[in-house]
């Protein structure tokens, strides 16, 4: 079973710090500060420092905008972030970001450290959740159908589905056009 999300009806939650909004698609187990695993989508509008999440993986993918500069102090200076184009690090990182040319939107992917592990990638064909995985598809570009409702998923709507939603083998999301492009976000269980 696939839950639906459009991006632009999701609840938006300002930063503290007033860089940017958070719009969350997920988090497993709902409703707690102790999430598993989280998926995201925020803006962000202007240059500055990210929160930490000591104990967390995070991979960050801009869906929208001109892209992002990272840098994490000894680790890596003004890595380029481009449109599609996951990047993984650990939530525990001083990290801050630079616009490359105005406000940027990404997906952020965050699991549990040793909990679940994550795989994000940029996909042009179906894909099929595995049995016991979680996971989020964010539609980048084109048409996209999930399931057998005909319904179709275009730029900034997606699917996302719970470990237990797949019991053996889902349904497939499928392409519907040339052009298609999505992120597919292929959450594992650890433990």
């Amino acid at each position: 079973m696939h839950h639906r999300f459009d991006v632009e009806t999701l609840t938006v939650g300002r930063w503290r710090n007033g860089s940017g909004a958070t719009r969350e698609i997920a988090s497993r187990p709902a409703g707690t500060e102790e999430f598993g695993w989280r998926a995201s989508v925020a803006d962000i509008e202007r240059d500055g420092p990210f929160s930490a999440y000591p104990g967390v993986d995070r991979t960050f993918t801009p869906v929208a905008g001109e892209g992002v500069r990272l840098s994490a102090p000894g680790v890596f200076d003004r890595l380029p972030v481009g449109v599609g184009e996951p990047v993984g690090f650990s939530g525990d990182l001083a990290l801050t970001a630079e616009l490359a040319g105005g406000p940027c939107r990404v997906l952020n992917i965050m699991v549990r450290q040793g909990r679940w592990a994550a795989r994000v990638d940029r996909v042009v064909g179906p894909v099929s959740p595995s049995a016991g995985h979680a996971g989020v598809l964010h539609v980048l570009r084109g048409g996209w159908r999930a399931g057998d409702d005909g319904q179709v998923l275009e730029s900034g709507q997606g699917v996302w589905w719970d470990a237990d939603d797949v019991t053996s083998g889902g349904t497939a999301v499928v392409p519907l056009s040339a052009d298609a492009a999505a992120l597919w976000a292929d959450l594992t269980p650890l433990a």
